[in-house]
């Protein structure tokens, strides 16, 4: 059975989409975002940074949400979300599951300063820069998306899981109506059923 720990909105979302994108069946641990619950010697035992994502799958365990989606790809996917050695499209599967942390570092970079990190110790100097970087990065996937629906031009794989939620993130910081393509490609993420299903509910949705 496997088993994935995640704290909601967190980078874990990635691996829970993919999850059920691939329809399979796990156990789901949720824990509050807060470090009281991450840095218990229990969960430590099993990440030992304390983070999320983390995958358990029998004996393995994974904390990268990157080697995440390559392995669940390599281990339990048809081909269709992901990309095998040898396919004419497996170099840029690659290039865009990692493009991923691109946009994702310049996200949790304002969750810190904005979220984390109390008023008074906030830095506008770093708010500026971090949001400059984050519609830097979005500049780079619009141009690559006006000419595809999805990241490779075969449709949609598992990087788009793992953009995607990079994307989720970076709207809450900067108007994606500033890029439209990209605009366009988070609106059609959004409506998959896969993405629903790894949103927040509850309390926790706020």
């Amino acid at each position: 059975m496997i088993t994935l720990y995640h704290c909601a909105n967190a980078r874990s979302m990635r691996s829970l989409w993919l999850l059920n994108e691939l329809g399979l069946d796990f156990e789901l641990v949720e824990m509050p975002f807060h470090v009281k619950h991450l840095r218990t010697p229990e969960y430590l035992s099993v990440h030992p940074l304390g983070r999320v994502p983390c995958l358990v799958d029998g004996d393995l365990t994974l904390f990268e949400s990157g080697a995440i989606a390559q392995y669940l790809c390599e281990q339990y996917d048809d081909g269709t979300l992901g990309r095998a050695p040898g396919h004419p499209e497996r170099v840029d599967w690659l290039q865009w599951l990692h493009y991923a942390e691109t946009v994702a570092v310049h996200g949790a970079s304002m969750v810190q300063q904005t979220v984390i990190i109390a008023e008074p110790d906030q830095s506008p100097v770093v708010k500026k820069l971090e949001t400059r970087r984050l519609e830097k990065s979005l500049e780079v996937l619009n141009e690559h998306l006006s000419e595809r629906e999805y990241l490779l031009t075969g449709g949609f794989t598992a990087p788009d899981t793992n953009v995607g939620y990079s994307v989720h993130l970076g709207s809450k910081f900067t108007d994606l109506a500033a890029f439209p393509h990209v605009k366009a490609y988070y609106e059609r993420l959004t409506a998959r059923p896969a993405f629903q299903a790894s949103l927040p509910t509850g309390a926790a949705a706020v």
